[in-house]
């Protein structure tokens, strides 16, 4: 590895091990191995190192888990018979990324001050819209790119929405795949 992806698994493992707000920069360039200027040269600021780290790794956990309740739930049914048990494979993704998704609500404040970090996670999410819908399209080949990107963007959107609700309001009710149908199949006969 190079001294990026060295201070992106630094900064990781210094997150994972002390806080969000416990750590330094010091920190991530003791956990990555490399000197203290090398995050300047690479990302500009430790907060932005942050970002790009947790991003990353969510992207790795979190996006494998949603590509995977995408293609589990959409096998061998149609679009519209998928939206249970899709939904149902999303919430799985939430319970078994509790820590991850706390972090990275953690860091979502640091990026809501910073226009840089902003446009870094537009980027980002832009991004996984755009592999998320291929996905669905060939889980569901019949379906438009117009319609994949919709679909996604309303899991995306929604999967977005019960994973706060689940940090911060634990017992609050949570729409199961089953009542997702049923909305849906409300919606569209209306």
């Amino acid at each position: 590895m190079g001294n990026r992806e060295d201070l992106l698994a630094g900064a990781r493992k210094a997150v994972l091990e002390r806080g969000l707000a416990k750590t330094t920069a010091r920190d991530i360039a003791g956990a990555a191995g490399v000197s203290l200027a090398a995050i300047g040269y690479h990302f500009g600021s430790k907060d932005r190192l942050i970002t790009e780290a947790i991003a990353e790794g969510l992207g790795g956990e979190v996006g494998d888990g949603m590509e995977a309740a995408i293609r589990e739930g959409g096998a061998g049914r149609t679009l519209r018979e998928s939206v249970g048990p899709t939904w149902t494979g999303l919430l799985e993704v939430i319970r078994a990324n509790h820590d991850a998704l706390l972090l990275s609500v953690e860091n979502g404040l640091l990026i809501a001050r910073s226009p840089e970090s902003q446009e870094f996670m537009a980027q980002a999410t832009e991004t996984a819209l755009s592999d998320l819908a291929g996905i669905l399209r060939e889980t569901h080949p019949e379906i438009s790119a117009e319609q994949a990107r919709a679909v996604i963007t309303l899991y995306f959107n929604l999967f977005q929405g019960l994973a706060m609700t689940q940090l911060i309001a634990p017992a609050a009710a949570t729409v199961n795949g089953e009542q997702l149908a049923l909305a849906v199949e409300a919606l569209c006969d209306m």
